[in-house]
């Protein structure tokens, strides 16, 4: 069994925490493996183990013109909100925290995720992003077409980032918030 070929479990325990503050952004196992004093193979094996115990789960790159888009990295997600805040000790109120916009997206994406799985809907998952720092949260690639998801948990405005209208023109845009997430995710 895997688990068994695990000598620092603890280890674990702080890579999670440190994916629970990378929430939302792309994760360097090597960076994560200097800061809990791991190789960078054992952190992939075991963030790789996370994600076959359904704890976490991972979004890579989307790309179709690798000289203007970024996919090197992937960020990762937890399957579920309460995880996160237990493996970070922080159960306090949205109003009380300053980690709002990742718990949002977090949970917009992990429940988007599971409705399409459950309406039998098969996506590819992905995030954009590119060299100029132009980015959507997630990408839905179902039936030959591309669906673009902003997450924002104000109403605030948010357009079409220019290098992704100009690249994938027939992609529909949305952006989700919480006056409308409910027909995103039910």
């Amino acid at each position: 069994m895997e688990l068994d070929n695990i000598k620092n479990s603890y280890k674990i325990l702080n890579i999670l925490r440190l994916l629970a503050f990378q929430t939302g952004s792309e994760v360097s196992y090597s960076e994560i493996g200097q800061k809990v004093s791991l190789s960078r193979n054992t952190v992939e094996r075991y963030i790789d183990l996370l994600e076959k115990t359904f704890i976490i789960f991972k979004l890579n790159g989307f790309s179709k013109n690798l000289r203007k888009e970024i996919v090197k990295n992937s960020k990762y997600y937890f399957w579920y909100n309460g995880i996160r805040n237990a493996v970070i000790s922080n159960f306090n109120t949205l109003e009380l925290r300053n980690d709002t916009g990742q718990l949002w997206e977090n949970y917009i994406i992990s429940e988007r995720i599971k409705f399409q799985k459950f309406s039998k809907v098969h996506s590819n998952y992905f995030f954009w992003r590119t060299y100029d720092q132009q980015e959507i949260d997630l990408i839905e690639e179902r039936d030959g077409k591309l669906f673009a998801f902003e997450i924002k948990y104000n109403t605030s405005k948010c357009k079409t980032p220019a290098a992704w209208k100009q690249t994938y023109p027939d992609s529909k845009f949305i952006v989700i918030n919480k006056d409308n997430y409910l027909e995103y995710i039910s």
